[in-house]
């Protein structure tokens, strides 16, 4: 029995705030894919928490590696002192960046982090340039890239931001290229085309001259349940942006780390963006870190022009870098990047099948192993569930009940429906895909009746 477990197990009172959610009982352990509590139940984490713990609980190779570096040191302020795990990390990233021209790394603690050292470095790379009126920065709606007022003003979910929007700069909006909405008679590159386009249009109706950046999450998340465009929508976005002088920022902050069968997901297009926002799989949930990943032409403009203004009192600490090296060693010598690829290619086929069983689920998405499906009262007509069925806490919770936790979440207050990501951690074998198949299989099975009368 965990010594915290007594005081702070299920139905007992806490001292801490959160979000309003189910009462949950006490986390006691964790092996692989799955997570014990302290009644001794287990559970299947096929959403890695939020995208978080790609290479599974408790790998005995990173808390090693992390023990060691405790032993040496575990806080030395950037400031004051290089450290050597985060110049070690720095060089394996821009290793793994150079064929896109991403050299340079800055570490923080977390995805929000990420995407405000990105959005900074961008404008301060405009600054550096003689471009000071460029400050706005395109997103998507949907859309999900932090919860601190900088990420906030760019998340694409009107239900987040409204509360603290007097207090910030809601920056502009364009659609997200849901494809599979498209007109009738229209193809799939045609409709991902017509969303690019959305991209110019509002470039120009902002004016041009003004227009700092385009951000975007190349597979989405927690906005948009696995969104992935055909690939000619990144080429044209990609050119949209050089034809305006704009930065073009991927927030992999879920989608990367290899998630999606490549270790950076920018790898599976040629159209390279200029920075990119990393955290989540980074170090794999085993102590807080992010990083921000650049074009080395764009830090060296910025350094000469003053320096980056941009820190935080965490930023490459010796122990949070000497996990992220760790995890990547995993990630690298155990082939869990192509694992990632090949497990995600039979989980999604497996999705795919459920769609035969369960009417009500609209779309399957993504790819690796950051997956995601939507429900849908109509699926061909694209008709949300009423909002007032809760499907996505009611199968969410069904499967939890059974052992299973995805992920869920509503989009837009509903308007495009409840969805959810499968997004289990990238050791995950044939036997466990089966199992997790298998549970979410009676966990939809579970809301199939309520599904079935919302839609009579």
């Amino acid at each position: 029995m965990n010594e915290f477990a007594p005081r702070h197990g299920r139905n007992q009172p806490s001292s801490m705030f959160f979000w309003p959610t189910a009462d949950r009982p006490v986390a006691v352990r964790g092996e692989g894919i799955f997570i014990w509590d302290d009644e001794g139940r287990r559970y299947v984490d096929a959403s890695c928490g939020p995208q978080t713990t790609n290479i599974g609980h408790n790998n005995r190779r990173v808390v090693e590696a992390m023990r060691a570096q405790m032993d040496d040191i575990c806080f030395a302020f950037r400031s004051h002192f290089k450290n050597g795990p985060a110049e070690t990390l720095a060089d394996r990233l821009a290793d793994l960046g150079q064929d896109k021209g991403l050299t340079r790394a800055f570490f923080c603690s977390g995805g929000s982090e990420a995407v405000e050292g990105a959005i900074k470095l961008a404008r301060q790379y405009a600054l550096a340039k003689g471009e000071g009126t460029r400050y706005k920065i395109i997103s998507r709606l949907p859309s999900y890239h932090g919860s601190t007022l900088g990420a906030l003003s760019l998340t694409g979910d009107p239900a987040m931001f409204a509360p603290f929007a007097p207090m910030m700069q809601i920056q502009p909006k364009i659609p997200a290229p849901f494809v599979v909405e498209r007109p009738e008679g229209e193809s799939e590159d045609a409709a991902a085309l017509r969303f690019a386009q959305a991209l110019e249009d509002e470039i120009i109706n902002q004016g041009p001259s003004t227009v700092l950046a385009f951000i975007m999450e190349p597979i989405g998340g927690a906005a948009t349940g696995g969104l992935i465009a055909p690939d000619v929508y990144y080429a044209r976005v990609r050119e949209i942006c050089d034809r305006h002088g704009l930065l073009l920022i991927y927030d992999e902050v879920m989608c990367g780390s290899g998630r999606s069968g490549k270790y950076l997901c920018a790898e599976h297009w040629d159209a390279n963006p200029d920075i990119i926002a990393m955290a989540k799989g980074l170090a794999a949930g085993y102590v807080p870190l992010g990083a921000v990943l650049a074009r080395g032409d764009m830090v060296e403009a910025v350094y000469d022009a003053g320096g980056y203004a941009h820190g935080h009192t965490y930023s490459a600490g010796p122990l949070a870098c000497a996990a992220g090296l760790a995890v990547m060693d995993v990630l690298m010598e155990d082939g869990l990047v192509a694992n990632a690829a090949r497990q995600g290619a039979k989980l999604k086929a497996a999705l795919e099948g459920l769609m035969d069983e369960f009417p009500f689920i609209g779309e399957v998405r993504g790819r690796g192993l950051m997956l995601g499906f939507d429900v849908m009262a109509d699926r061909k007509k694209r008709i949300p569930l009423p909002p007032e069925l809760n499907a996505g806490s009611e199968i969410a919770q069904a499967c939890y009940d059974r052992g299973l936790i995805i992920y869920s979440r509503r989009m837009l207050d509903g308007l495009r429906g409840d969805h959810f990501l499968v997004t289990p951690p990238l050791n995950v074998t044939d036997e466990e895909i089966g199992m997790i198949v298998d549970l979410l299989r009676q966990g939809l099975g579970d809301f199939a009746p309520k599904a079935a009368a919302a839609t009579r």
